[in-house]
Protein backbone atom coordinates (compact mmCIF):
# COMPACT_ATOMS: atom_id res chain seq x y z
CA UNK A 1 0.00 0.00 0.00
CA UNK A 2 1.29 3.47 -0.81
CA UNK A 3 0.01 6.69 0.72
CA UNK A 4 0.43 10.18 -0.49
CA UNK A 5 -0.98 12.85 1.36
CA UNK A 6 -0.29 16.66 1.60
CA UNK A 7 -1.29 20.25 1.27
CA UNK A 8 -0.89 23.47 -1.23
CA UNK A 9 -1.10 27.07 -0.55
CA UNK A 10 -2.00 29.17 -3.34
CA UNK A 11 -2.34 32.99 -4.23
CA UNK A 12 -4.16 34.03 -6.69
CA UNK A 13 -5.32 37.38 -7.93
CA UNK A 14 -8.09 38.27 -10.17
CA UNK A 15 -7.50 40.11 -13.73
CA UNK A 16 -6.18 43.66 -13.45
CA UNK A 17 -5.00 46.63 -15.59
CA UNK A 18 -1.81 48.21 -14.97
CA UNK A 19 -3.19 51.81 -14.66
CA UNK A 20 -6.67 50.95 -13.32
CA UNK A 21 -8.48 51.43 -16.40
CA UNK A 22 -11.88 49.88 -15.50
CA UNK A 23 -14.84 49.57 -13.33
CA UNK A 24 -17.60 47.66 -11.83
CA UNK A 25 -20.84 48.08 -10.14
CA UNK A 26 -21.74 48.39 -6.08
CA UNK A 27 -24.83 49.90 -5.22
CA UNK A 28 -25.05 53.01 -3.31
CA UNK A 29 -21.93 54.04 -3.42
CA UNK A 30 -20.53 57.01 -4.72
CA UNK A 31 -16.84 57.48 -7.51
CA UNK A 32 -14.72 59.81 -5.41
CA UNK A 33 -12.29 59.65 -8.51
CA UNK A 34 -14.65 60.31 -10.63
CA UNK A 35 -17.29 62.54 -8.68
CA UNK A 36 -20.07 62.95 -11.66
CA UNK A 37 -20.19 59.24 -12.62
CA UNK A 38 -23.33 58.00 -11.33
CA UNK A 39 -24.16 56.16 -8.29
CA UNK A 40 -23.28 52.25 -7.86
CA UNK A 41 -20.22 53.17 -10.56
CA UNK A 42 -17.10 52.71 -8.97
CA UNK A 43 -13.13 52.22 -9.98
CA UNK A 44 -10.32 50.64 -8.51
CA UNK A 45 -8.93 53.36 -5.77
CA UNK A 46 -12.35 54.32 -4.99
CA UNK A 47 -12.83 54.54 -0.90
CA UNK A 48 -15.87 52.50 -0.56
CA UNK A 49 -18.98 53.04 1.56
CA UNK A 50 -17.59 49.82 4.38
CA UNK A 51 -14.19 51.61 4.48
CA UNK A 52 -12.09 49.77 2.30
CA UNK A 53 -10.14 50.95 -0.88
CA UNK A 54 -11.33 48.74 -3.92
CA UNK A 55 -8.04 47.03 -5.21
CA UNK A 56 -6.94 46.96 -8.57
CA UNK A 57 -8.16 43.27 -9.12
CA UNK A 58 -11.76 44.59 -7.98
CA UNK A 59 -12.13 41.81 -5.74
CA UNK A 60 -9.32 41.37 -3.35
CA UNK A 61 -7.28 38.21 -3.27
CA UNK A 62 -8.26 35.93 -0.74
CA UNK A 63 -5.27 34.20 1.68
CA UNK A 64 -7.03 30.96 2.75
CA UNK A 65 -6.83 29.11 -0.67
CA UNK A 66 -5.47 25.42 0.38
CA UNK A 67 -5.82 22.70 -0.69
CA UNK A 68 -5.68 18.86 0.47
CA UNK A 69 -4.70 16.33 -1.68
CA UNK A 70 -4.64 12.34 -0.22
CA UNK A 71 -4.35 9.62 -2.67
CA UNK A 72 -4.06 5.53 -1.83
CA UNK A 73 -2.88 3.24 -4.01
CA UNK A 74 -3.14 -0.71 -2.85
CA UNK A 75 -2.18 -4.23 -4.58
CA UNK A 76 -3.84 -7.19 -2.61
CA UNK A 77 -1.93 -10.49 -2.50
CA UNK A 78 -4.05 -12.77 -1.30
CA UNK A 79 -2.43 -16.90 -0.75
CA UNK A 80 -5.47 -18.82 -1.79
CA UNK A 81 -9.27 -18.57 -1.40
CA UNK A 82 -11.94 -16.39 -3.34
CA UNK A 83 -10.28 -13.31 -2.74
CA UNK A 84 -7.27 -14.71 -4.91
CA UNK A 85 -9.65 -15.98 -7.43
CA UNK A 86 -10.92 -12.07 -8.04
CA UNK A 87 -7.85 -10.35 -7.72
CA UNK A 88 -5.90 -12.52 -9.67
CA UNK A 89 -2.75 -13.66 -7.01
CA UNK A 90 0.16 -10.99 -6.33
CA UNK A 91 0.73 -8.14 -8.95
CA UNK A 92 -2.58 -8.98 -10.84
CA UNK A 93 -4.96 -6.21 -9.18
CA UNK A 94 -4.42 -2.49 -7.54
CA UNK A 95 -7.54 -0.63 -6.24
CA UNK A 96 -6.76 3.18 -6.11
CA UNK A 97 -8.72 6.38 -4.80
CA UNK A 98 -7.69 9.86 -4.06
CA UNK A 99 -9.00 13.00 -3.45
CA UNK A 100 -8.18 16.81 -3.96
CA UNK A 101 -8.75 20.17 -4.17
CA UNK A 102 -7.93 22.57 -7.01
CA UNK A 103 -8.10 26.29 -6.95
CA UNK A 104 -8.13 28.12 -10.55
CA UNK A 105 -7.62 31.49 -11.60
CA UNK A 106 -10.36 33.76 -13.53
CA UNK A 107 -10.33 33.83 -17.14
CA UNK A 108 -8.11 36.56 -18.31
CA UNK A 109 -9.96 36.68 -22.00
CA UNK A 110 -13.21 36.37 -20.04
CA UNK A 111 -13.38 39.29 -17.66
CA UNK A 112 -11.00 41.51 -20.35
CA UNK A 113 -14.26 42.30 -21.73
CA UNK A 114 -14.58 45.08 -18.85
CA UNK A 115 -11.82 47.18 -20.29
CA UNK A 116 -13.76 48.67 -22.39
CA UNK A 117 -16.02 50.13 -19.64
CA UNK A 118 -17.10 53.96 -19.61
CA UNK A 119 -15.04 56.47 -19.53
CA UNK A 120 -12.29 54.81 -20.72
CA UNK A 121 -14.59 53.01 -23.74
CA UNK A 122 -17.75 52.36 -25.11
CA UNK A 123 -19.53 49.49 -24.42
CA UNK A 124 -22.28 50.52 -27.09
CA UNK A 125 -25.20 48.45 -27.27
CA UNK A 126 -27.82 48.87 -30.53
CA UNK A 127 -31.30 48.61 -30.32
CA UNK A 128 -31.77 47.20 -33.61
CA UNK A 129 -29.02 46.19 -36.57
CA UNK A 130 -26.78 48.58 -37.45
CA UNK A 131 -26.03 49.62 -40.42
CA UNK A 132 -22.37 48.81 -41.57
CA UNK A 133 -21.53 52.62 -42.92
CA UNK A 134 -23.55 53.97 -40.13
CA UNK A 135 -23.32 52.16 -36.88
CA UNK A 136 -25.48 54.41 -34.60
CA UNK A 137 -28.45 54.57 -37.57
CA UNK A 138 -30.61 51.32 -36.91
CA UNK A 139 -31.33 49.78 -40.56
CA UNK A 140 -34.87 48.57 -39.94
CA UNK A 141 -36.46 51.51 -38.11
CA UNK A 142 -34.04 54.20 -38.87
CA UNK A 143 -33.63 54.61 -34.47
CA UNK A 144 -30.76 56.86 -34.04
CA UNK A 145 -27.95 56.32 -31.06
CA UNK A 146 -25.97 59.82 -29.39
CA UNK A 147 -22.58 58.49 -30.48
CA UNK A 148 -19.69 59.85 -28.13
CA UNK A 149 -17.19 59.75 -30.43
CA UNK A 150 -14.61 61.55 -30.22
CA UNK A 151 -13.67 60.07 -27.17
CA UNK A 152 -11.72 62.23 -24.77
CA UNK A 153 -10.22 59.41 -22.50
CA UNK A 154 -9.04 60.40 -18.64
CA UNK A 155 -5.28 60.66 -17.71
CA UNK A 156 -3.84 57.42 -16.54
CA UNK A 157 -2.62 59.32 -13.29
CA UNK A 158 -6.45 59.75 -11.52
CA UNK A 159 -6.78 59.44 -8.23
CA UNK A 160 -8.55 60.37 -4.75
CA UNK A 161 -6.09 63.25 -4.27
CA UNK A 162 -6.72 63.75 -8.05
CA UNK A 163 -9.78 63.34 -9.47
CA UNK A 164 -10.95 64.13 -12.50
CA UNK A 165 -14.26 65.98 -12.92
CA UNK A 166 -13.68 66.53 -16.42
CA UNK A 167 -15.81 63.54 -17.75
CA UNK A 168 -19.20 64.53 -19.61
CA UNK A 169 -20.86 61.60 -18.26
CA UNK A 170 -24.08 62.48 -20.14
CA UNK A 171 -22.60 60.45 -23.36
CA UNK A 172 -22.60 57.32 -21.11
CA UNK A 173 -25.74 57.56 -19.53
CA UNK A 174 -27.67 55.65 -19.47
CA UNK A 175 -25.20 53.45 -19.07
CA UNK A 176 -25.45 49.86 -21.07
CA UNK A 177 -23.83 47.28 -22.12
CA UNK A 178 -20.94 47.31 -19.54
CA UNK A 179 -19.45 44.33 -17.24
CA UNK A 180 -18.10 44.82 -13.97
CA UNK A 181 -15.85 42.00 -11.72
CA UNK A 182 -17.92 41.63 -8.78
CA UNK A 183 -16.37 43.20 -5.71
CA UNK A 184 -16.73 40.33 -3.36
CA UNK A 185 -15.51 37.20 -5.99
CA UNK A 186 -13.87 34.31 -4.18
CA UNK A 187 -11.42 32.02 -5.80
CA UNK A 188 -13.03 29.29 -7.73
CA UNK A 189 -12.12 25.90 -7.20
CA UNK A 190 -12.69 22.20 -7.71
CA UNK A 191 -13.22 19.13 -5.70
CA UNK A 192 -11.85 15.78 -8.00
CA UNK A 193 -12.32 12.10 -6.61
CA UNK A 194 -12.26 9.37 -7.19
CA UNK A 195 -12.07 4.95 -6.71
CA UNK A 196 -11.05 2.67 -9.36
CA UNK A 197 -10.26 -1.11 -9.36
CA UNK A 198 -7.99 -2.47 -12.06
CA UNK A 199 -7.19 -6.42 -12.78
CA UNK A 200 -5.17 -7.67 -15.60
CA UNK A 201 -6.55 -10.75 -16.98
CA UNK A 202 -4.12 -13.42 -18.73
CA UNK A 203 -0.76 -12.20 -20.21
CA UNK A 204 -2.47 -9.44 -22.40
CA UNK A 205 -5.60 -7.66 -21.34
CA UNK A 206 -5.95 -5.16 -18.62
CA UNK A 207 -9.72 -4.17 -17.11
CA UNK A 208 -10.19 -0.57 -15.23
CA UNK A 209 -13.00 -0.02 -13.58
CA UNK A 210 -13.75 4.12 -11.85
CA UNK A 211 -16.26 5.87 -10.31
CA UNK A 212 -14.98 9.73 -11.11
CA UNK A 213 -16.32 13.02 -9.73
CA UNK A 214 -15.89 16.33 -9.47
CA UNK A 215 -17.84 19.17 -8.02
CA UNK A 216 -17.08 22.71 -9.30
CA UNK A 217 -17.47 25.73 -6.44
CA UNK A 218 -17.42 29.73 -7.46
CA UNK A 219 -17.75 29.02 -10.95
CA UNK A 220 -17.93 32.33 -13.13
CA UNK A 221 -21.26 33.52 -14.10
CA UNK A 222 -23.07 36.23 -15.95
CA UNK A 223 -25.49 37.94 -13.28
CA UNK A 224 -27.26 41.03 -14.47
CA UNK A 225 -26.19 44.06 -12.37
CA UNK A 226 -29.08 46.24 -12.38
CA UNK A 227 -32.17 43.84 -13.87
CA UNK A 228 -35.60 45.21 -14.33
CA UNK A 229 -38.64 44.35 -11.66
CA UNK A 230 -41.35 42.65 -13.63
CA UNK A 231 -44.35 43.82 -11.70
CA UNK A 232 -42.84 47.32 -11.94
CA UNK A 233 -42.48 47.11 -15.67
CA UNK A 234 -45.74 45.33 -16.32
CA UNK A 235 -47.89 48.51 -13.88
CA UNK A 236 -46.35 50.90 -16.61
CA UNK A 237 -46.73 48.75 -20.14
CA UNK A 238 -49.95 50.03 -21.51
CA UNK A 239 -50.53 53.54 -22.34
CA UNK A 240 -53.55 53.83 -20.22
CA UNK A 241 -51.33 52.79 -17.38
CA UNK A 242 -48.96 56.25 -18.16
CA UNK A 243 -49.59 59.49 -18.29
CA UNK A 244 -49.67 61.62 -21.64
CA UNK A 245 -46.39 61.29 -23.24
CA UNK A 246 -44.61 59.40 -20.77
CA UNK A 247 -42.85 55.84 -22.59
CA UNK A 248 -44.03 52.54 -21.35
CA UNK A 249 -42.35 49.35 -19.96
CA UNK A 250 -41.79 46.43 -22.43
CA UNK A 251 -39.63 44.17 -23.78
CA UNK A 252 -36.09 45.69 -24.79
CA UNK A 253 -37.55 48.96 -22.80
CA UNK A 254 -37.30 49.00 -19.44
CA UNK A 255 -34.33 51.30 -19.06
CA UNK A 256 -35.96 54.79 -17.65
CA UNK A 257 -38.49 56.46 -15.70
CA UNK A 258 -41.88 56.33 -16.22
CA UNK A 259 -44.68 58.19 -15.11
CA UNK A 260 -48.11 56.87 -14.18
CA UNK A 261 -51.16 57.74 -14.77
CA UNK A 262 -51.78 59.54 -11.46
CA UNK A 263 -48.51 61.22 -11.79
CA UNK A 264 -46.22 58.65 -9.75
CA UNK A 265 -42.28 57.80 -11.07
CA UNK A 266 -41.68 54.36 -11.82
CA UNK A 267 -38.03 53.32 -11.95
CA UNK A 268 -38.67 49.63 -12.98
CA UNK A 269 -34.55 48.97 -12.95
CA UNK A 270 -32.92 47.96 -9.39
CA UNK A 271 -31.19 48.90 -7.87
CA UNK A 272 -28.87 50.64 -10.13
CA UNK A 273 -31.73 52.74 -10.94
CA UNK A 274 -32.56 54.78 -14.40
CA UNK A 275 -28.74 55.80 -15.14
CA UNK A 276 -27.85 52.10 -16.09
CA UNK A 277 -29.25 49.74 -18.61
CA UNK A 278 -28.60 46.06 -19.69
CA UNK A 279 -25.39 45.98 -17.58
CA UNK A 280 -23.99 42.44 -16.35
CA UNK A 281 -21.70 41.41 -13.32
CA UNK A 282 -18.86 38.57 -13.72
CA UNK A 283 -20.32 36.82 -10.45
CA UNK A 284 -18.61 33.65 -8.79
CA UNK A 285 -21.46 31.71 -7.90
CA UNK A 286 -21.68 29.28 -10.18
CA UNK A 287 -21.29 25.48 -8.99
CA UNK A 288 -20.99 22.35 -11.26
CA UNK A 289 -21.20 18.60 -9.88
CA UNK A 290 -20.45 15.53 -12.38
CA UNK A 291 -20.61 12.00 -11.83
CA UNK A 292 -19.27 8.87 -13.93
CA UNK A 293 -18.83 5.38 -14.11
CA UNK A 294 -15.78 4.62 -16.47
CA UNK A 295 -14.63 1.57 -17.80
CA UNK A 296 -11.60 0.61 -19.52
CA UNK A 297 -10.07 -2.51 -21.57
CA UNK A 298 -7.11 -3.05 -22.86
CA UNK A 299 -5.84 -5.72 -24.66
CA UNK A 300 -2.18 -6.50 -26.60
CA UNK A 301 -1.02 -9.00 -28.85
CA UNK A 302 1.80 -9.44 -31.31
CA UNK A 303 -0.84 -8.22 -33.79
CA UNK A 304 -3.53 -6.76 -32.51
CA UNK A 305 -3.21 -3.29 -29.95
CA UNK A 306 -7.07 -2.26 -28.35
CA UNK A 307 -8.40 -0.25 -26.20
CA UNK A 308 -11.98 0.43 -25.17
CA UNK A 309 -13.36 3.23 -22.87
CA UNK A 310 -17.41 3.22 -21.85
CA UNK A 311 -18.43 6.45 -19.77
CA UNK A 312 -21.74 6.24 -17.98
CA UNK A 313 -21.63 9.91 -16.75
CA UNK A 314 -23.62 12.85 -16.11
CA UNK A 315 -23.28 16.60 -15.20
CA UNK A 316 -24.72 19.61 -14.41
CA UNK A 317 -24.20 23.21 -13.75
CA UNK A 318 -25.90 26.73 -13.37
CA UNK A 319 -24.21 27.37 -17.05
CA UNK A 320 -22.23 26.22 -19.19
CA UNK A 321 -20.69 28.79 -20.81
CA UNK A 322 -20.35 32.82 -20.08
CA UNK A 323 -23.41 33.29 -22.26
CA UNK A 324 -25.25 31.76 -19.98
CA UNK A 325 -27.53 33.97 -17.70
CA UNK A 326 -28.47 33.18 -14.16
CA UNK A 327 -31.72 34.31 -13.37
CA UNK A 328 -31.41 37.55 -11.45
CA UNK A 329 -34.34 36.40 -8.59
CA UNK A 330 -33.52 33.09 -8.18
CA UNK A 331 -30.03 31.60 -9.14
CA UNK A 332 -31.10 27.95 -8.88
CA UNK A 333 -33.52 28.43 -11.55
CA UNK A 334 -32.02 27.45 -14.36
CA UNK A 335 -29.83 24.76 -13.13
CA UNK A 336 -29.76 21.61 -15.24
CA UNK A 337 -27.73 19.50 -17.11
CA UNK A 338 -24.03 20.81 -18.06
CA UNK A 339 -24.57 21.92 -22.39
CA UNK A 340 -21.43 19.09 -22.67
CA UNK A 341 -23.44 16.42 -21.13
CA UNK A 342 -22.95 12.82 -22.70
CA UNK A 343 -25.30 10.17 -20.92
CA UNK A 344 -23.24 7.47 -22.83
CA UNK A 345 -19.79 7.39 -24.86
CA UNK A 346 -18.17 4.22 -25.88
CA UNK A 347 -14.80 5.03 -27.77
CA UNK A 348 -12.53 2.29 -29.09
CA UNK A 349 -9.31 2.89 -30.75
CA UNK A 350 -7.43 -0.20 -32.83
CA UNK A 351 -4.17 -1.46 -34.83
CA UNK A 352 -4.55 -4.78 -36.42
CA UNK A 353 -1.45 -5.87 -38.18
CA UNK A 354 -2.88 -7.80 -41.13
CA UNK A 355 -0.77 -11.02 -41.75
CA UNK A 356 -0.25 -10.75 -45.71
CA UNK A 357 2.90 -12.61 -45.30
CA UNK A 358 1.73 -15.62 -44.32
CA UNK A 359 -0.04 -15.99 -47.52
CA UNK A 360 2.66 -14.22 -49.36
CA UNK A 361 5.77 -14.58 -47.65
CA UNK A 362 8.13 -12.53 -45.90
CA UNK A 363 9.19 -9.77 -48.04
CA UNK A 364 8.79 -6.29 -48.80
CA UNK A 365 5.32 -6.02 -50.82
CA UNK A 366 3.77 -8.69 -47.71
CA UNK A 367 5.12 -7.22 -44.60
CA UNK A 368 4.22 -3.59 -42.96
CA UNK A 369 0.34 -3.56 -43.49
CA UNK A 370 -1.91 -2.63 -40.74
CA UNK A 371 -5.35 -1.58 -40.25
CA UNK A 372 -6.25 1.67 -37.82
CA UNK A 373 -8.97 3.18 -36.60
CA UNK A 374 -11.11 4.75 -34.02
CA UNK A 375 -14.68 4.06 -33.75
CA UNK A 376 -17.34 5.90 -31.03
CA UNK A 377 -20.88 5.36 -30.65
CA UNK A 378 -22.19 7.95 -28.03
CA UNK A 379 -25.82 9.78 -27.04
CA UNK A 380 -25.91 13.27 -28.31
CA UNK A 381 -25.33 16.19 -26.40
CA UNK A 382 -28.69 18.66 -24.73
CA UNK A 383 -31.00 20.51 -26.69
CA UNK A 384 -30.41 24.11 -24.99
CA UNK A 385 -33.74 26.19 -25.76
CA UNK A 386 -33.81 29.81 -26.58
CA UNK A 387 -35.97 32.99 -25.73
CA UNK A 388 -34.36 36.07 -26.97
CA UNK A 389 -37.80 37.96 -26.65
CA UNK A 390 -37.14 39.34 -23.23
CA UNK A 391 -40.81 38.95 -22.39
CA UNK A 392 -39.71 37.96 -18.66
CA UNK A 393 -39.28 41.82 -18.47
CA UNK A 394 -35.83 41.55 -16.65
CA UNK A 395 -34.20 43.02 -19.73
CA UNK A 396 -30.85 40.87 -19.57
CA UNK A 397 -30.31 40.56 -23.39
CA UNK A 398 -27.66 42.12 -25.49
CA UNK A 399 -24.76 42.32 -22.84
CA UNK A 400 -22.10 42.65 -24.71
CA UNK A 401 -20.27 38.67 -24.19
CA UNK A 402 -24.15 37.48 -23.39
CA UNK A 403 -25.40 36.01 -26.33
CA UNK A 404 -28.57 33.92 -24.70
CA UNK A 405 -30.56 36.08 -21.76
CA UNK A 406 -31.77 34.60 -18.82
CA UNK A 407 -35.67 34.18 -20.69
CA UNK A 408 -36.95 30.01 -21.46
CA UNK A 409 -40.18 29.43 -23.21
CA UNK A 410 -43.10 27.90 -21.47
CA UNK A 411 -43.80 23.95 -21.59
CA UNK A 412 -46.78 21.99 -21.07
CA UNK A 413 -46.63 18.50 -20.60
CA UNK A 414 -46.70 15.50 -22.98
CA UNK A 415 -44.44 13.62 -25.65
CA UNK A 416 -42.11 15.37 -26.74
CA UNK A 417 -41.78 12.37 -29.67
CA UNK A 418 -38.28 12.51 -30.29
CA UNK A 419 -37.18 12.09 -33.82
CA UNK A 420 -35.12 8.82 -34.12
CA UNK A 421 -34.25 9.54 -37.78
CA UNK A 422 -33.62 13.07 -38.57
CA UNK A 423 -32.85 12.37 -42.42
CA UNK A 424 -36.41 12.28 -42.60
CA UNK A 425 -36.57 15.95 -42.61
CA UNK A 426 -39.42 15.91 -40.01
CA UNK A 427 -38.97 18.08 -36.49
CA UNK A 428 -36.55 16.24 -34.21
CA UNK A 429 -39.09 17.06 -31.51
CA UNK A 430 -43.03 17.63 -30.60
CA UNK A 431 -42.73 21.56 -30.88
CA UNK A 432 -46.35 22.39 -29.94
CA UNK A 433 -45.14 21.47 -26.42
CA UNK A 434 -43.59 24.80 -25.97
CA UNK A 435 -44.53 28.50 -26.39
CA UNK A 436 -43.17 31.86 -25.65
CA UNK A 437 -44.38 32.74 -22.30
CA UNK A 438 -46.41 35.60 -21.35
CA UNK A 439 -45.15 39.07 -21.08
CA UNK A 440 -43.65 39.30 -16.68
CA UNK A 441 -42.90 35.56 -16.90
CA UNK A 442 -39.11 34.32 -16.92
CA UNK A 443 -40.80 31.06 -18.50
CA UNK A 444 -41.36 27.58 -17.52
CA UNK A 445 -39.53 25.16 -19.36
CA UNK A 446 -35.65 23.86 -17.97
CA UNK A 447 -32.79 25.67 -20.09
CA UNK A 448 -31.99 22.11 -21.14
CA UNK A 449 -33.82 18.58 -20.07
CA UNK A 450 -33.21 16.74 -23.62
CA UNK A 451 -30.59 14.95 -25.68
CA UNK A 452 -29.69 15.90 -28.88
CA UNK A 453 -28.75 12.92 -31.82
CA UNK A 454 -25.86 10.53 -30.82
CA UNK A 455 -22.98 10.02 -32.80
CA UNK A 456 -22.29 6.24 -34.49
CA UNK A 457 -18.69 7.26 -36.05
CA UNK A 458 -15.81 5.20 -37.71
CA UNK A 459 -12.91 6.61 -38.58
CA UNK A 460 -10.13 4.81 -40.20
CA UNK A 461 -6.77 3.64 -42.01
CA UNK A 462 -5.20 1.56 -44.01
CA UNK A 463 -1.10 1.74 -43.63
CA UNK A 464 1.65 0.12 -45.71
CA UNK A 465 5.14 0.79 -44.21
CA UNK A 466 8.86 -0.59 -45.76
CA UNK A 467 12.13 -0.25 -44.62
CA UNK A 468 14.14 0.77 -47.24
CA UNK A 469 17.01 0.20 -45.51
CA UNK A 470 18.07 0.86 -41.62
CA UNK A 471 17.50 4.35 -41.68
CA UNK A 472 15.22 4.58 -44.60
CA UNK A 473 11.56 3.82 -43.99
CA UNK A 474 8.46 4.57 -46.66
CA UNK A 475 4.86 4.81 -45.25
CA UNK A 476 1.24 5.40 -47.15
CA UNK A 477 -1.85 5.86 -45.63
CA UNK A 478 -5.39 5.78 -46.61
CA UNK A 479 -7.24 7.41 -44.22
CA UNK A 480 -10.82 7.46 -44.27
CA UNK A 481 -13.14 9.78 -41.81
CA UNK A 482 -16.78 8.68 -41.39
CA UNK A 483 -15.91 5.87 -43.29
CA UNK A 484 -19.73 4.36 -43.49
CA UNK A 485 -20.63 7.91 -44.87
CA UNK A 486 -23.48 7.52 -41.57
CA UNK A 487 -25.41 10.93 -41.20
CA UNK A 488 -23.90 12.63 -37.83
CA UNK A 489 -26.26 15.25 -36.17
CA UNK A 490 -24.35 15.14 -33.72
CA UNK A 491 -23.33 18.59 -31.93
CA UNK A 492 -24.89 21.78 -29.58
CA UNK A 493 -26.10 23.29 -32.52
CA UNK A 494 -27.21 20.38 -34.79
CA UNK A 495 -31.48 21.32 -33.45
CA UNK A 496 -32.40 24.46 -33.67
CA UNK A 497 -33.98 25.23 -30.56
CA UNK A 498 -34.44 29.44 -30.57
CA UNK A 499 -38.51 30.10 -30.15
CA UNK A 500 -38.85 32.95 -31.96
CA UNK A 501 -36.81 31.11 -34.93
CA UNK A 502 -39.24 29.86 -38.43
CA UNK A 503 -37.02 26.98 -37.92
CA UNK A 504 -37.03 25.78 -34.53
CA UNK A 505 -36.80 22.10 -33.69
CA UNK A 506 -35.17 21.60 -37.24
CA UNK A 507 -32.18 20.10 -37.45
CA UNK A 508 -29.93 22.48 -38.71
CA UNK A 509 -26.57 21.16 -39.60
CA UNK A 510 -24.81 17.95 -39.57
CA UNK A 511 -21.13 16.59 -39.25
CA UNK A 512 -18.96 16.33 -42.82
CA UNK A 513 -20.09 13.36 -44.97
CA UNK A 514 -16.79 10.95 -45.85
CA UNK A 515 -13.88 12.31 -46.14
CA UNK A 516 -10.73 10.31 -47.68
CA UNK A 517 -7.18 11.23 -47.80
CA UNK A 518 -3.81 10.10 -48.92
CA UNK A 519 -0.46 10.65 -47.58
CA UNK A 520 2.87 9.40 -47.95
CA UNK A 521 5.92 9.88 -45.39
CA UNK A 522 9.95 9.25 -45.97
CA UNK A 523 11.88 8.60 -43.36
CA UNK A 524 15.54 9.08 -43.74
Amino acid sequence: MTLNYGVRWEYIAAWSLQKNQTATFIPGDQSILFPGAPPGYVFPGDKLLDGSTMPSTIAATPKDDFSPRIGIAYSPAPDNGFLRMFTGGQGKSSIRAGYGRFFTAIEGLTTSYQTGNPPYGLQYTSPERPLFEAPFIGAIDGSVTAQPFPLSVPPTNVSRQNPDTNVNWSLFTPLSGAVGYYYKNPTPYSENYFLSVERQIGASTVITASYIGSQGHHLLTLLSANPSNPALCLGVSQTNQVAPGSPVCGPFAETGTFTTASGQTVIPRQPLGSNFGSDSYFYGYGNSVYNSLQVTAKHTTKRLSLLATYTYGKSLDMGSNIQEQLYPYNYQRWRDISAFDLRHNFVASYRYELPFEKLFGTNRIATGWALTGITRFSTGVPVTLVDLNDYSLIGSNNQGVNGGGADMPNVTAGNLEINRDPRNGQPYFNTSLFSIAPLGSPGTSPRRFFYGPGMDNWDMALLKVTHLSESKVFEMRLETFNTFNHAQFFGPTSVNANISSTSFGQIVSAMPSRVMQVAAKFNF
